[in-house]
């Protein structure tokens, strides 16, 4: 007991020694300092990655802020709450929910998971990059090109399946397009292809699209039929760097992922942060009116500068430009950081929503760069 508490009592004295060394470092500001690392940069106006400035909500900054001072304890009883809160709003069991580090962690468990089953088929153009690591472990993806005007084809994608795939992935509205998928055609395609493969449908940007629940195939996952859908804590509520997201599945398929995921235990200030604003509905009003005025500002711009845009239920928009890397390189000349061409597609620019005074520079900018491709 004494020998306990002289190493205690001497641990102690270390370490309020080095807490007074902190201050010779030359930090005068560590937690400052610390926040430097995050985010755009002075003047930068980040328009590229479909992040929402507009959050953390206050209550998940608040939220996150007390639940680091319980950083060292793993986060298991608050995983547990999350799981409830979500299972309970969608009338599910807590079995049926899925938490990961992000719907990024969760996405690659399931390319993996049924990639070793079978084929992964897809749009020809979607957020593919889960599919892509679950191709590097060797799944097999089969790649249905859009439609005509953009969409994703899905009377396509059904005429490709066959009993050599064992997942259907879609992502509703989609990215880059932002574009909604017909919900009456996303129902016939998980009519024929259930019967012995899974939908998987990544609804990100669902909360941000016109009707939400009509455009939501949550309610097939209520019905007991092999659906998986993938939601985020990243896009309206703002909590990209946070990393928290979540599926909605029956308990077979829900365990099946647990079983192919790299991390446990979740990050207790970004669960803390989910927990606080999962249902403040204040929020989500304001954020995703924010959100809703930088699009029109982005599509007013295209227009004023003579471009077609695709009809966006995201917080970007998908632009027909001559040269998309052209104009994403002439933007990042003045400070504004727009996403290049996505692969073949160098006609297509996506820009996304921002701060109101950032959107507003691409808005000023756009003519004249447009203009100034022109000129060349």
């Amino acid at each position: 007991m004494d020998i306990a508490r002289r190493t205690f009592l001497g641990g102690s004295a270390a370490t309020a020694g080095m807490a007074a060394a902190f201050p010779a470092l030359g930090q005068a500001d560590p937690v400052a300092s610390a926040a430097s690392n995050f985010g755009p940069g002075d003047g930068i106006a980040m328009l590229a990655r479909n992040e929402n400035p507009y959050g953390p909500a206050p209550s998940a900054l608040a939220a996150a802020s007390e639940a680091a001072t319980k950083g060292c304890y793993y986060a298991d009883r608050g995983l547990r709450v999350l799981h409830e809160m979500i299972a309970e709003r969608h009338s599910l069991s807590p079995s049926q929910v899925v938490i990961g580090a992000g719907s990024t962690e969760i996405l690659s468990a399931i390319a993996i998971a049924w990639g070793r089953g079978g084929a992964i088929l897809c749009p020809g153009l979607f957020w593919d990059t889960t599919v892509q690591y679950g191709e590097h472990q060797g799944a097999r993806a089969i790649r249905v090109p859009l439609a005509d005007d953009m969409n994703v084809d899905l009377a396509a994608m059904a005429s490709a399946f066959d009993d050599n795939v064992s997942l259907v992935q879609v992502c509703n509205p989609n990215n880059p397009t932002g574009m909604l998928v017909d919900a009456g055609a996303l129902r016939q395609l998980a009519a024929r292809v259930t019967p012995t493969a899974t939908l998987l449908v990544d609804e990100a940007y669902n909360e941000l699209a016109d009707d939400p629940a009509g455009n939501s195939v949550v309610d097939m996952v209520r019905a007991g039929q092999d659906v998986i859908v993938c939601r985020t804590f990243s896009k309206i509520y703002g909590m990209a760097g946070m990393r928290v997201g979540y599926a909605l599945t029956s308990e077979e398929n829900a365990a099946r992922i647990r079983s192919h995921m790299m991390s446990f235990g979740g990050n207790t200030c970004g669960l803390a942060a989910a927990i606080a604003s999962y249902d403040d509905m204040g929020f989500l009003d304001a954020s995703r009116a924010a959100i809703l005025e930088g699009r029109e500002m982005i599509v007013e711009a295209a227009a004023r500068s003579g471009l077609t845009v695709l009809p966006s239920q995201t917080n970007f928009v998908y632009i027909e430009v001559p040269d998309a890397d052209a104009v994403a390189s002439a933007m990042r000349a003045r400070g504004i950081i727009i996403r290049p061409a996505y692969g073949e597609w160098r006609q297509y620019s996506r820009v996304s929503t921002g701060r109101l005074e950032d959107v507003a520079r691409y808005a000023i900018a756009l003519p004249e760069v447009i203009d100034g491709l022109g000129a060349a």
